[in-house]
């Protein structure tokens, strides 16, 4: 499922989304486990942002409403970085690529902060939209699996416990469940944003 602009900030959502599928396209081609380790780098940042920012929110205005929100947004953050620690252990990224993961997270985490401040709607829009777009990315990763059978690899034991899979998963299996999580945060974010829309957003 796709969202399509509708308006001229889903237009800059999109675009500023397009320019970050670009760059990883442009650094990681078709080295997909590298590029979840960047990717999932970045997409642990906007539910930490927006979780704090709408907790801090409800510490202003000492109103309890936003409880879910916040709870749902902070699981996103953690569902991202099981995502980060699980393609760590298969990337196994080199030093310059580590580097490029802190370099990445501390610049997007204040852009994100900003435009969350501002502009949450646009926000909320933004992360819909990287989302779609990871789960793209995680559809070209399964059929170079499927392509390459040797890159099928035994799924590692972190993400065997955290998505409970059997103890004979492979790397597909975890592609799957990384993809199906990556669907219902585009999904959630989409919603919040529509939420706006509506003029019923917390």
């Amino acid at each position: 499922m796709r969202h399509n602009p509708s308006s001229l900030s889903d237009r800059v959502a999109k675009r500023f989304t397009l320019l970050l599928r670009w760059t990883a396209d442009t650094f990681f081609s078709g080295r997909y486990g590298h590029r979840a380790v960047v990717l999932e780098t970045v997409a642990a940042v906007p539910g930490m942002v927006a979780g704090m920012w709408t907790h801090l929110k409800s510490l202003r205005q000492m109103k309890t409403g936003y409880g879910p929100k916040i709870r749902t947004l902070l699981a996103e953050a953690e569902n991202e970085r099981m995502h980060l620690m699980t393609f760590l252990e298969v990337a196994k990224p080199n030093w310059l690529e580590r580097m490029i993961v802190l370099i990445a997270q501390a610049v997007f985490w204040h852009l994100f902060f900003f435009i969350y401040v501002f502009f949450p709607r646009t926000a909320h829009r933004i992360v819909g939209y990287f989302e779609e777009e990871a789960v793209i990315s995680y559809t070209d990763y399964l059929a170079q699996i499927d392509a390459n059978p040797e890159l099928n690899i035994p799924a590692p034991a972190i993400a065997i416990e955290y998505w409970n899979l059997p103890a004979n998963a492979m790397l597909r299996d975890v592609v799957i469940a990384v993809r199906a999580d990556e669907q219902g945060h585009s999904d959630v974010n989409h919603a919040f944003a529509d939420d706006y829309d509506k003029g019923i957003a917390s």
